[in-house]
């Protein structure tokens, strides 16, 4: 199926990349390898996104999610990606694809998560297990300073999520829906993605 949409789109997203072989060895970045190109579909429908709503990929690797939430009717997306190397695909890819695309306004940034701040427009972030430990809490930080900047409806989507202890023990999200395929067993590997909603900061 993802080859479909690659030639569809004209794009280049796929292979699984550790990140050492990218020239980042500390451990708290993992690796890049892209979600299934039907993930957002599962867990975001598209009635639910207005052209209000601006989506964001925090460790967007080549862009696959980028473009898949372009094909929604957000008002903006946004990728931001540690990597060089995979930052100039992405931009590459999403060149390639916008022509197709429903959503115009496409901005991709180079970023390292412990520095990049979170928007204060953006409804909707999406994680595909990008980084772990403190670089996880720094991003989780960013979102809820922005939550307390601005109210506002503000959904997570976070695929194979390793660190959903963490984000839980901020006290600021509530579980809404989680979706799973697969075992997590033997060769086959189990899917599971959650989508969470931010809470305000108490009274």
């Amino acid at each position: 199926m993802h080859r479909l949409f690659e030639r569809r789109l004209a794009v280049d997203t796929a292979d699984k990349i550790e990140f050492d072989d990218l020239g980042y060895t500390d451990g708290r970045n993992i690796y890049y390898e892209p979600a299934e190109w039907r993930t957002l579909q599962r867990v975001l429908p598209r009635r639910s996104v207005s052209r209000d709503d601006v989506f964001i990929d925090l460790g967007s690797g080549k862009a696959r999610m980028v473009i898949r939430a372009a094909q929604y009717p957000f008002k903006r997306v946004i990728g931001v990606e540690l990597s060089d190397g995979l930052h100039e695909v992405a931009q590459r890819n999403v060149e390639a694809s916008r022509g197709r695309l429903a959503c115009k306004d496409i901005r991709l940034v180079q970023a390292n998560a412990l520095d990049y701040e979170l928007p204060d427009e953006v409804t909707v972030v999406f994680l595909n297990n990008p980084f772990l430990g403190e670089v996880f809490d720094a991003a989780i930080e960013s979102i809820l300073r922005s939550m307390d900047r601005r109210l506002r409806a503000l959904r997570i989507i976070y695929r194979n999520p390793v660190e959903h202890e963490r984000l839980m023990a901020t006290g600021r999200v509530r579980l809404d829906k989680e979706w799973q395929r697969g075992a997590s067993s033997g060769r086959r590997r189990g899917v599971v993605i959650r989508r969470y909603l931010v809470l305000p900061a108490p009274r």
